[in-house]
């Protein structure tokens, strides 16, 4: 059965930095895509965060990008991501997914409705 748990989440102050981690059990995990989406009250949900599971291309979003960095260590099965300079913007629900097809034009497949397997979330709040 595949599980994806996510943890991290809190509340930070604007500017600041948060690392999220998913830990992942039940499927190979360095043969899956894995990625970071985020949901905020109102809103649809938006990936943040892609990153293949053959080539290990990675993909981030337009609102993420050059702040966020996402990483696998396959060896023990987790999924991070590293948010630095925070703000308002970011806040939500983040969760990370699984798919596993390969997805190496991951910038093409970085949509929600591509990844069939999802964690439950974590709160991220950016707020002073």
């Amino acid at each position: 059965q595949v599980q994806l748990v996510e943890s991290g989440g809190g509340l930070v102050q604007p500017g600041g930095s948060l690392t999220l981690s998913c830990a992942t059990s039940g499927f190979r995990h360095d043969k899956y895509a894995v990625a970071w989406f985020r949901q905020a009250p109102g809103k649809e949900r938006e990936a943040v965060a892609c990153i293949s599971g053959g080539t290990r291309s990675t993909h981030y979003g337009d609102s993420v990008n050059g702040r966020f960095t996402m990483s696998r260590d396959d060896a023990k099965n987790t999924v991070l991501l590293s948010m630095n300079d925070l703000d308002s913007e970011d806040t939500a629900v983040y969760f990370c997914a699984a798919d596993p097809s390969t997805f190496d034009n991951i910038s093409k497949v970085c949509r929600d409705y591509y990844f069939a397997n999802w964690g439950q979330g974590t709160q991220v709040t950016v707020s002073s």
